[in-house]
């Protein structure tokens, strides 16, 4: 029993290396911010504080800011006063980036793919984008309620963000629902943050609305997984068994044409009924129905940023 139980130690703690190598191959994409970051921290992004920088912010008497390096000639011989002109830039700052997954028993759903597993190599893809950008990450994760072993602060800590989110590979909840997506705000900090919504959004939409209302003090992006066995790809003609893996409840249908054309008009609905709202707080949806690319992450930014 002991060797029994060693041998087992040694094939989970394999498992475990194992799906964080796989995690950090989650190539990173390139993302930008629409606002001014006003940390004080160096970073990529144009911030509002003053010091090192590209962006030019005015000048100042050299009194005020005795820096001769950065004399302006011109606005000097300008001055009326004839006082020194120094130019002002504002630094390069880090902002928060968060990515918060939704752990839910939907997400169990597994066609090509798990749900989960598509969520953990986007969560890791974002931290690993955030390491190269020089910003702090944050992870949340969140069924019934937030789950304080899957929350992460914001942080530099790149291996410990990868190790907490690949042990998600083993994470098998059912009949569990999203309840504590509504507390998901309160974990977020008070600077305006980037945050990625990774979700199947299988849930009212009130209860999007009203999350979405108490994050609008940042950028949220939601990411919608969706797997085309849900809806495209059911049976063309015979019985088959739906599953509910939030409430464990089951049906069995008789599959036809008509049958599955309704499915298909359902997503859609859905699809547009989930479009409209995220416009509504200016966060525009990326349905990611296969597995994931960072090119269509990047291409996300160039377009709705």
């Amino acid at each position: 029993m002991r060797s029994f139980t060693k041998r087992a130690g040694k094939t989970a703690d394999s498992q475990a290396r194992a799906h964080l190598d796989e995690a950090s191959y989650a190539r990173p994409f390139e993302y930008v911010v629409g606002w001014k970051s006003d940390s004080i921290q160096l970073g990529d992004h144009p911030g509002t504080q003053r010091g090192l920088g590209s962006d030019y912010r005015g000048t100042i008497n050299l009194v005020d800011y005795p820096d001769a390096r950065r004399m302006d000639l011109r606005q000097t011989i300008r001055d009326p006063f004839e006082q020194v002109q120094v130019r002002q830039f504002n630094q390069d700052s880090t902002t928060p980036i968060y990515a918060v997954c939704d752990l839910s028993s939907s997400m169990q759903f597994k066609g090509h793919k798990r749900k989960l597993d598509t969520a953990i190599e986007i969560a890791t893809a974002v931290a690993n984008s955030a390491y190269h950008m020089g910003d702090l990450f944050g992870f949340i994760g969140y069924n019934q309620q937030v789950l304080e072993d899957f929350t992460l602060p914001l942080s530099r800590n790149y291996h410990q963000s990868k190790q907490t989110i690949g042990l998600l590979h083993d994470y098998q909840q059912l009949r569990i629902g999203v309840d504590g997506v509504t507390d998901v705000p309160n974990f977020l900090g008070q600077t305006r943050a980037l945050v990625f919504w990774i979700s199947d959004f299988h849930m009212p939409l009130p209860v999007i609305e009203k999350t979405l209302l108490a994050m609008s003090a940042h950028k949220v992006v939601p990411i919608v997984l969706w797997d085309d066995e849900e809806y495209k790809k059911l049976p063309k003609f015979g019985f088959g068994t739906m599953i509910d893996l939030e409430s464990g409840r089951n049906r069995t249908l008789f599959f036809r044409s008509e049958v599955k054309a309704k499915f298909i008009n359902a997503f859609n609905a859905r699809r547009h009924a989930l479009e409209a709202l995220f416009l509504r707080f200016e966060s525009p949806a990326l349905f990611m129905h296969g597995d994931y690319r960072p090119e269509l992450m990047t291409h996300y930014f160039e377009q709705a940023m």
